[in-house]
């Protein structure tokens, strides 16, 4: 059964956003520099009750993957690309650099610093039920200062959630 679409417009000036038990918070996507063809999104996923991140897209990139960044045998870093995100009950699970985060690729324009990027994540919860976060994500060379994250003013996030 689908439950009927409801979109509800959030300002995040705390930084966080609630979508159908989860939580995203401290989101942001890494600058380019002119001619890169890819970049990162990060981000912090709570699910109250567990749940799994199944996609993402973005309409600045031909390609928007979650990836995982795992140390292999000879102490290599491997890039991995994840057909899904396991998202464990009441567990923050970490979008950030060296580990997992989101890739967006083919980029068909720069992400120059102050810009915004939109991006929708889609979530399954245990029941198989799929909802979608759409969120205008701030763009940084790196990410937001700590002092502005505990603060909860990470400023320029916009979401709108579609269960």
């Amino acid at each position: 059964m689908r439950i009927p679409t409801i979109a509800a417009a959030l300002l995040l000036s705390c930084g966080t956003l609630y979508a159908q038990g989860v939580e995203v918070s401290n989101a942001w996507v890494r600058a380019t520099v002119p001619g890169q063809t890819g970049t990162g999104a990060f981000m912090s996923l709570t699910a109250q009750d567990g749940a799994r991140l199944v996609g993402i897209s973005s309409p600045v990139a031909g390609v928007a993957e979650v990836h995982e960044m795992k140390l292999e045998e000879g102490d290599i870093m491997k890039m991995r690309p994840l057909s899904v995100l396991e998202l464990p009950a009441g567990k923050t699970v970490q979008l950030k650099p060296g580990g997992y985060h989101l890739m967006l690729m083919d980029l068909r324009q720069p992400l120059p610093k102050d810009s915004r990027v939109p991006m929708t994540l889609r979530f399954q919860d245990a029941k198989g039920l799929e909802s979608r976060v759409e969120l205008i994500l701030p763009v940084a060379v790196a990410a937001p200062s700590p002092s502005m994250e505990q603060m909860g003013k990470t400023p320029g996030h916009e979401a709108a959630h579609k269960p």
